[in-house]
């Protein structure tokens, strides 16, 4: 028996079969590429036709019996709809930084502290609020039109099963608009954006089962029609429990196109400045903070600077940590945690004559390193290593070997790349967070700590300086 797990990432989606005894994937992958459009936004119908194509495929392919169905998908993204579930504006996504002046409004009309302390998110264009005073301000028409917003999920959901299909706590959680106290939608917030409950989804567990396909889903999908489907996961939920970050001591390192540092816990806790509260499912909470640069890094020096991944790879590992002069605040899509400053720019400090691209490149992969040594110094953890992975580690093993310096403990990264739906899968398998985490079938690979750490206390210092000095904040 086998579980089908849907993933939706910012730039591709998946589907996936994990044997149910095994956990492990049964047979090849399903793939569809894509990209966001220029301003941060999709199709909403579109991206839910590439999603039913890769269930298409994998059922024309599959002999395996499939007992259940799970979904994973980025999160942070809003869609006003109609009454029939008929997309009435573009799919918002997080990286959508059109609001950036309505988010700085909000913050001069709350409590931002009771804010991020009651909702677990702080005012900024990432999340619903400024994107949804946004929409009412430009476009008030439309606005009123819209008889509800809804995640990427839900929406999918709907169109398969009929209306009333509720969204999971753990994406509401990514809106920046629900309570995490009561697990309900904030009062204040509706009041202030003018919604009304009717204007949300309800609201439930990710282990509300959704069975009985509607037609014509039930004729398409002929051996899912009755077969039990999961509510959606954040993916930054499903790849925490997918790298093994089953505890409030062990933080996991992902780094993708963006990058996160995270932890899970059951506990409420009061959240520090620099970090977010989301929500994995109903009891437990995925506490860290997350940046808007990654792999996209990389990939820009690359780019830019007309390296070969090969020859700089090389470079990298071979070289040493040397006081290249240069600092780094790679803040090119502007910055969520740790300060979450919506008009922060990216800046390179230092560059002389004598600077290489070698030079400039590793001072890049070192900044956003310190920007998650940050991150992983508010979270206040114990352990002594962190578990890692995504794409971009895997790419480049010498990055990672920057990420162990840069953050003072050895790190474990996994070869296996589908973390976020094998969370997920583990999350439907054991009925919640495993208790021991489940990773030992994938090869761990092992970077140590450095012996000697005051180059990077003290390039962090510098980085911190910089900052406050451009911004005023620290």
């Amino acid at each position: 028996m086998n579980i089908l797990i849907i993933d939706v990432g910012s730039s591709s989606i998946r589907a996936l079969l994990f044997d149910y005894e095994s956990a492990l994937i049964s047979q090849p992958i399903i793939r569809r590429d894509y990209q966001f459009n220029s301003d941060a936004t999709c199709d909403a119908h579109q991206l839910r036709q590439l999603v039913e194509s890769c269930v298409d495929e994998i059922l024309a392919q599959s002999s395996y019996p499939i007992q259940t169905v799970g979904m994973t998908t980025f999160v942070g993204n809003v869609l006003g709809v109609d009454d029939k579930n008929k997309p009435l504006t573009p799919l918002y996504t997080y990286a959508h930084n059109q609001a950036s002046e309505s988010a700085k409004i909000l913050i001069n009309l709350v409590d931002n502290e009771a804010v991020h302390q009651r909702t677990g998110c702080r005012i900024h264009t990432a999340y619903h609020p400024a994107k949804l005073n946004w929409l009412k301000t430009i476009q008030p028409d439309l606005f009123s039109q819209v008889a509800q917003w809804v995640d990427f999920a839900t929406y999918c959901y709907r169109e398969w099963f009929g209306h009333g299909v509720p969204c999971s706590y753990s994406i509401a959680s990514w809106s920046g608009l629900l309570n995490r106290h009561t697990n309900t939608w904030d009062l204040e917030w509706q009041k202030l954006l003018g919604l009304r409950e009717s204007h949300l989804p309800h609201l439930a567990d990710y282990d509300n089962i959704q069975q009985g396909l509607a037609l014509p889903y039930a004729n398409r999908w002929a051996s899912l029609k009755s077969i039990p489907f999961y509510l959606g996961i954040g993916d930054g939920a499903g790849a925490n429990i997918g790298s093994g970050g089953v505890s409030p001591n062990q933080p996991v390192l992902t780094v993708g196109t963006t990058a996160a540092m995270r932890i899970s816990t059951p506990n409420m806790m009061n959240i520090p400045s620099p970090l977010w509260s989301y929500r994995i499912d109903k009891n437990h909470h995925l506490v860290g903070g997350s940046t808007n640069e990654g792999g996209n890094i990389f990939a820009w020096a690359k780019n830019t600077l007309n390296l070969t991944n090969g020859g700089i790879e090389a470079q990298l590992a071979s070289n040493t940590p040397a006081p290249h002069g240069l600092i780094a605040l790679p803040l090119f899509n502007g910055e969520r945690s740790p300060y979450f400053h919506e008009s922060a720019r990216g800046t390179i400090h230092g560059i002389t004559i004598q600077t290489t691209p070698l030079d400039i490149i590793r001072a890049l992969l070192e900044g956003v390193a310190l920007r998650l040594r940050i991150i992983l110094a508010a979270l206040n953890t114990p352990s002594d290593f962190i578990l890692a992975g995504g794409g971009a580690l895997h790419q480049s093993p010498a990055w990672a070997q920057i990420f162990a310096d840069v953050l003072e403990r050895p790190l474990y990264t996994f070869s296996e790349r589908e973390t976020s739906a094998y969370g997920t899968f583990l999350l439907i398998r054991y009925g919640g967070i495993p208790h021991i985490p489940q990773t030992n079938q994938y090869d761990r690979q092992f970077f140590p700590r450095p012996e000697h750490t005051s180059y990077y206390a003290d390039l962090a210092e510098k980085q911190n300086l910089l900052y406050q000095q451009l911004y005023h904040k620290g």
